[in-house]
């Protein structure tokens, strides 16, 4: 395609050529064509004061007939008449000297704006010829963005080097602490190589950070080279593959010829597992010929670095699992670091980091926000604030306020609100109560999360109302009286309906698979059924990414008899989960009678209000 540039200077061309033609034909003499005969009769008439002989015509200036202007002056057009078959010039020209009448001769040519006509069509021809010569040219020694078709070979890696100034170090990286210091001393050798080859020590030549999409890899990387004040090269796996053969293999000499040639610095290579995947086995079934070749010059390249090389390679992927077993043996990728999900001091910490960036209210308890994002990732906490933002934003507030970061984490969790929503009274009673009971089975729990906040706002995930736990701590064990809490309180719900309006409804099909799934997890995985005993049933068939089994189906290796003894057991565990809800809930009625009724006026109730109402209903019953 034509850049800007050539567009311009094309329309400009164009423009200024159309431009002279008309002031040509506005401000140039004007010619009158007249018959022969008629130009011979003004040469009689002396009306003629000067004349020019053509090949094909004669021009003369005439004084018309209709004589002088006021000022006495003969006013003159000029004439032309082409010659007629049996012209004699020498005539004229005789009778022009007889009556004094100056004459020339003129050669004829064709207008020059004709020359357009041949000229538009050669240079529109020539133009994409020549736009595509510069191209080759500047392809063979242009940049590593340069898209011409000798440029193929080159690689599309961003180089971010000293000039760049790379603001980003390890203070803007927060919650990867035990990340961060597997690193220093890759940083520490970048700074300070001689200090570890005057002992013989090698830093590891390739470095794999793994870990869920959105904890910080790419950030870390770049906060490596910015502790370390190095070029930084950072490129995508999947640029080096193109639908040319070889191209792959050819960008990734290029792109490690530059790296050796700006050392010490950093080469970064995200999502590897676009060129990484195993050569074999169940990983092998998205390979294909290029990628494989691509694969082998990484391989090679990274054997080909010398021990002192300065240059350092890393690398991120979130599926380590289908890396090929020689891109991660010792002497490439032999050090991988884990950048996991934060808990929830390492939350607390990466949000105080974007909360920076923001006009934060002084009564905001950025400790609280974080207890209320369990499992949520450094991306998921940037846009947290972000939306925080957003809402004191269209509330036209000048500060952050604690409210901002409530709406912001239910806007991402559940969804916005759908206050528009037409619903009747008796959906609304039936979801308050099914809210209420929830709420109250988890506040008579002895090991369940205290409740948050009970809302019967529905929101657009399809949740027609909801009741928020917050863990008090991140925990990474439970009991089996925990997981047993934890069922009760998702058959709260509908215990409560059943209480109140003395049938069940559709609201609680959610809750009835989740503890399901639970029930069925604590027989068949934790072993936590008193008639089985402590074994295990089934075995995923899958893989394994970072600790968490991704099955693809289940290995069945138990009988039908067992199979009926543990249909028996989760229909046991499920069933007393159901009787303490009941007997929580019928101990307590007119707690969910009060809940229910604040909860359809208010609409949401928070911790203070939950606890005053239990509170006013125990000193009633004590009176």
């Amino acid at each position: 395609m034509l850049r800007g540039r050539t567009w311009s200077l094309l329309l400009l061309l164009l423009g200024g050529l159309a431009l002279a033609y008309a002031l040509q034909n506005a401000f140039g003499p004007t010619k009158r064509t007249v018959p022969y005969s008629e130009l011979v009769t003004a040469l009689e008439d002396d009306r003629v004061r000067e004349v020019w002989i053509g090949a094909a015509a004669v021009e003369a200036k005439v004084v018309p007939e209709e004589g002088t202007g006021s000022d006495g002056d003969a006013k003159t057009e000029t004439w032309s008449a082409q010659r007629v078959p049996g012209f004699d010039p020498d005539a004229l020209i005789e009778e022009l000297e007889t009556r004094d009448v100056t004459y020339s001769g003129r050669p004829e040519s064709e207008p020059w704006w004709l020359l357009l006509f041949w000229l538009i069509p050669l240079a529109l021809i020539m133009l994409p010829t020549l736009l595509i010569g510069r191209g080759l040219r500047g392809g063979a020694g242009g940049g590593p963005g340069s898209a011409s078709p000798m440029s193929f070979g080159r690689n599309k890696a961003k180089l971010y080097d000293e000039s760049a100034q790379i603001r980003v170090g390890f203070d803007d990286v927060a919650g990867v602490d035990e990340a961060k210091g597997e690193l220093t001393e890759v940083v520490d050798f970048l700074r300070s190589p001689g200090r570890y080859q005057q002992l013989g020590a090698q830093i590891p030549r390739g470095v794999l950070l793994v870990g869920p999409p959105g904890t910080g890899k790419t950030l870390l990387a770049r906060a490596v080279a910015g502790e370390a004040g190095t070029p930084f090269f950072s490129i995508t796996a999947s640029s080096f593959v193109e639908m040319f053969v070889g191209v792959g293999a050819a960008r990734v000499r290029d792109l490690f010829k530059q790296a050796k040639e700006r050392a010490p610095c950093i080469v970064f290579i995200d999502e590897i597992d676009a060129i990484g995947r195993s050569r074999g086995g169940l990983g092998a079934m998205g390979t294909n010929d290029e990628r494989e070749q691509t694969l082998n010059q990484l391989l090679a390249e990274l054997d080909g670095f010398e021990s002192d090389s300065q240059v350092v390679i890393m690398a991120a992927t979130n599926r380590p699992e289908m890396l090929d077993a020689a891109l991660t043996r010792a002497g490439r990728f032999d050090r991988q670091v884990v950048v996991d999900r934060p808990d929830v001091q390492a939350r607390h910490a990466i949000l105080k980091v974007h909360a920076k960036k923001i006009a934060l209210s002084d009564q905001v308890d950025l400790e609280l926000v974080a207890k209320r994002t369990p499992g949520m990732v450094g991306a998921d906490m940037a846009r947290v604030v972000n939306e925080a933002a957003l809402a004191a934003a269209r509330r036209g507030s000048e500060r952050v306020e604690q409210a901002d970061f409530e709406e912001a984490v239910d806007r991402i969790q559940l969804g916005l609100k759908k206050r528009n929503r037409a619903m009747n009274q008796t959906e609304l009673e039936r979801i308050a109560v099914h809210e209420s009971g929830h709420a109250l089975v988890a506040m008579g729990s002895e090991h369940a999360d205290p409740v948050h906040r009970v809302s019967i706002i529905p929101r657009t995930i399809g949740a027609l109302g909801v009741t928020l736990q917050l863990p008090t701590e991140d925990r990474h064990l439970m009991t089996r009286g925990e997981l047993a809490d934890r069922i009760a309180v998702m058959m709260g719900g509908r215990v409560a309906e059943e209480l109140v309006f003395e049938e069940v409804s559709t609201g609680a099909q959610n809750d009835l698979e989740r503890a399901t799934e639970t029930a069925r997890q604590m027989v068949c995985r934790f072993g936590m059924s008193e008639r089985l005993g402590a074994q295990t049933f089934g075995k995923p068939a899958g893989l394994r990414f970072l600790d968490t089994p991704v099955s693809f189906s289940e290995e069945r290796n138990f009988s039908d008899h067992r199979a009926r003894e543990i249909d028996l057991e989760v229909s046991n565990i499920l069933q007393a989960g159901v009787s303490q809800a009941r007997e929580i809930l019928q101990s307590r009625r007119k707690v969910l009678d009060a809940m229910t009724s604040t909860l359809l006026e208010k609409e949401t109730l928070d911790r203070e209000d939950l606890d005053a109402l239990c509170s006013n209903e125990e000193r009633a019953d004590s009176a």
